[in-house]
């Protein structure tokens, strides 16, 4: 294992960020698992913390293959994954209706993580997104473009771990991309991970409960 758990992988990756502490950093966590590594992050470069609301949309009969990504926003921001569409043969009607249903559970994990919580300020910033690894990297790259979208002055991928072919494939959707290891017979992303459990929504909720909100954050 590379890490005993999140938070650990949180730590180190602060270290490596450490040259955007002056950047007026916001850290932004792919939920679930990306809170409790971002969580250390924020602390570190006395950033804001705030949440991607980002879903895999899964392929048909195979939830866990991801056929794309999509981040709440207006309009919402989708990302395909060509090769898994065309490979299974996925008809745009399809993809479609799978992308509602993820986009239903955004809206539902926004009113219970989020509630009345304002969104950190963005535009401007050096905005550091996480998440607890990568590996197809759809869901990844939806969040890179909704908050590149959202005009920061850089945009930084922060992962502990990750596929090399896919922080290949990301690095056009960044400006920099900190990833502390990429090894070569990937696997999976709990593999790298002592402790890899699931992280449940009130967790999350408790984690940004510890940072003020954006309209309070520090400028």
């Amino acid at each position: 294992m590379l890490f005993r758990d999140r938070a650990e992988a949180g730590r180190r990756l602060a270290q490596a960020l450490a040259a955007y502490k002056d950047r007026r950093p916001v850290v932004l966590a792919l939920p679930r698992g990306g809170a409790p590594v971002a969580a250390e992050i924020a602390v570190a470069l006395d950033a804001p913390l705030d949440l991607v609301l980002a879903r895999k949309i899964g392929a048909p009969g195979e939830p866990e293959l991801a056929m794309g990504a999509v981040v709440d926003g207006e309009p919402p921001i989708v990302a395909r994954n060509e090769d898994v569409v065309e490979a299974l043969g996925v008809s745009e009607r399809q993809f479609a209706a799978a992308c509602a249903r993820e986009l239903d559970e955004i809206a539902r994990r926004r009113r219970r993580l989020l509630g009345g919580r304002r969104r950190a300020e963005v535009a401007g910033r050096a905005a550091i997104v996480v998440d607890d690894g990568v590996a197809t990297g759809a869901t990844a790259r939806a969040a890179l473009r909704a908050i590149r979208a959202r005009a920061p002055s850089a945009l930084i991928l922060a992962v502990p771990i990750a596929a090399p072919d896919t922080i290949e494939a990301l690095s056009a959707e960044a400006d920099a991309i900190v990833c502390l290891a990429a090894p070569p017979n990937f696997g999976a992303v709990g593999f790298y991970y002592d402790d890899f459990r699931q992280i449940e929504d009130e967790e999350v909720a408790a984690i940004l409960a510890r940072f003020p909100d954006g309209a309070d954050a520090r400028g």
